[in-house]
């Protein structure tokens, strides 16, 4: 199966606890540049072909999922038939194109879609056609390959089959789809007719069994491989099979000359040893990156079986080392040694410096304010003082889960009772500390938990750098640094739960979806700078106002009465539309 389901990952199976392929491509340029793309989620402005990327790869999909009206006689008229289907997928993936343009909040300095031509996704559409005809005509030459009589048999050879209009949509999780509408496949196709057994293959039946498996553009649900230990996940674009090997392919819009090209082999790698781990062990036969802006069909050996296990040690400590990283509001900008030098594919933030004297990599933010000492006002204070982990102690009463957070991701919860104080105590994101419910009936000490609130209400989050112990084990740790627990702990009825600041916004996006269920979801992003260290802020749903969507790099915004979250072990403040205030100021 091309696709799993998400162990803890929540609807949208996504989380920034897991090692994934553009995460671990992105890392190898330039630590940083992941840690804070990725780790604390600034972004840059959108340009024009981050979205050509996305509409282009489902328009291209799209087209491999047709199949012929009429008994197709030769490779010219099977050519001629797909081809003249490609202005229409080019207008509709030029349309879709300024949809998502246009819902971006930030973009690049200059840039516009009405430079995007339909020229730049036919051309593309007929690049990629033509490589995927390549395997139809060698499926063609080999008499249909080795699942020719399957397919004719009326019982295909894989589980989960190559998507095809007329077809319904395979689901990940298909209970969880109930509307009617979000099952459709819409499309009417005629229904493949195959040959009798002795006929030699036609050519309706080799583009039929060289289809690759697809992402599938009609499923909302993540189309992705996760794996067994829930640390890793990926999603593939292509799987072609038709011959009874594996081959794995991404597709690329551009052309390898791009700064990004060196990352195509540790990404299909990445592939290929997520496939080997959630399929039995099962290695992969070859590799390949489909550059569209050419055609280029760039190749590269499949691991040997002594490989794999090197790449789970080196994907393992990676992934070790991601999450070890940061701890509180991220330093920006850091000293010149921290920084990087800019010349990775994607570095802009992560070249930011300060020595003391000279600001360094600083162009981006020049695009944006000059200011460089951003001077607060009362009741402001920096951001390197929120609270970062508290230890509290009380006694566990309750527990359940794993149930929804506000990220609509499951996770365990419990109830902590110190006095006649109560207090919420959560996972800070899916299986951060899967003991939660194993713990011991009597007073107990949590170690390193993080303080927030949610709905009114404080909370306390808890994830791999926490640690719940009983007093006894915590007293007799304390006296060993000469430490009293009473000096070391907060009563649960003083935590910090809000706090108020102000800075530069940095960058802005807004996202929305469907949930696994087909709820929408939609949440706003800010990434708060006051000259020395930068937070998330974020908004859900239904709080995110006017005034919010209305905010763009640059400005000055200050925050009263934001509550405190977390994300990944890094501080989230979140605005509360009843009780936080904006104030907004062009810088």
């Amino acid at each position: 199966m091309p696709v799993g389901i998400p162990p803890l990952g929540g609807p949208l199976g996504r989380s920034r606890s897991r090692i994934s392929a553009s995460g671990l491509t992105t890392f190898l340029r330039c630590k940083r540049q992941w840690f804070l793309g990725s780790k604390v989620g600034i972004s840059g402005p959108l340009r024009p072909s981050q979205v050509i990327g996305i509409v282009l790869e489902d328009a291209f999909c799209g087209l491999m999922m047709h199949r012929p009206q009429e008994h197709i006689a030769t490779f010219d008229e099977l050519e001629s038939w797909i081809l003249a289907l490609v202005p229409k997928a080019a207008d509709e993936a030029l349309q879709a194109g300024e949809i998502l343009w246009n819902e971006g909040l930030w973009h690049e300095p200059g840039t516009s879609w009405d430079d995007v031509t339909i020229d730049t996704f036919q051309s593309r559409l007929e690049n990629g056609l033509e490589l995927f005809l390549s395997e139809v005509k060698s499926c063609y030459n080999e008499n249909g390959g080795p699942f020719l009589q399957s397919y004719r048999s009326g019982t295909p050879p894989f589980e989960v089959p190559s998507p095809a209009w007329g077809d319904e949509p395979c689901f990940p999780v298909p209970d969880k789809v109930r509307n009617f509408d979000m099952r459709s496949w819409a499309i009417s196709e005629q229904a493949m007719n195959w040959s009798d057994v002795d006929e030699p293959v036609s050519w309706n039946e080799a583009w039929e069994i060289a289809r690759p498996w697809v992402k599938d553009p009609r499923v909302h649900q993540p189309q992705r491989l996760f794996h067994p230990q829930g640390w890793a996940a990926g999603e593939l674009d292509l799987v072609l099979r038709w011959d009874g090997r594996i081959r794995l392919v991404d597709i690329k819009s551009g052309d390898p000359s791009s700064k990004f090209a060196d990352s195509l082999q540790h990404q299909l790698r990445f592939y290929a040893w997520l496939w080997h781990e959630t399929h039995n062990n099962q290695r992969v036969d070859g590799l390949e990156g489909w550059y569209l802006n050419g055609p280029h069909r760039i190749q590269y050996d499949a691991p040997s079986e002594e490989m794999y296990e090197l790449m789970t040690t080196e994907f393992e400590q990676i992934h070790s080392e991601m999450q070890s990283m940061g701890s509180g509001p991220a330093s920006l900008p850091v000293l010149p040694e921290q920084a990087c030098n800019g010349e990775a594919a994607g570095c802009h933030w992560c070249s930011l410096s300060y020595d003391g004297r000279e600001w360094l990599g600083d162009d981006l933010l020049s695009s944006l304010t000059d200011i460089r000492d951003l001077q607060l006002t009362a009741p402001s204070e920096p951001l390197a003082s929120i609270p970062e982990r508290v230890s509290v102690v009380g006694r566990f009463t309750g527990a359940w889960g794993p149930l929804p957070n506000h990220f609509g991701e499951p996770v365990l919860g419990a109830l902590l009772v110190a006095g006649g104080t109560q207090i919420t105590v959560e996972e800070s994101e899916p299986g951060s500390y899967p003991l939660l419910h194993d713990e011991p009936n009597e007073d107990i000490v949590i170690m390193d938990a993080l303080p927030g609130v949610w709905r009114d209400s404080p909370r306390l989050y808890v994830d791999s750098k926490t640690r719940i112990m009983t007093i006894a084990e915590a007293e007799k740790e304390l006296s060993s640094k000469s430490e009293k627990l009473s000096e070391c702990t907060t009563r649960i009825g003083l935590l910090r739960t809000r706090a108020n600041v102000e800075g530069i916004i940095l960058s802005v996006r807004k996202r929305s979806g469907v949930r696994l269920d087909a709820k929408p979801w939609t949440m706003l992003n800010i990434h708060l700078w006051d000259g020395s260290s930068v937070v998330e802020v974020a908004s859900f749903g239904s709080s995110i106002t006017g005034q919010m969507e209305s905010l763009r790099p640059g400005q000055r915004l200050k925050l009263l009465a934001a509550e405190i979250g977390w994300r990944a072990g890094l501080p989230q403040l979140r605005i509360d539309s009843r009780k936080t205030r904006l104030q907004v100021k062009d810088s």
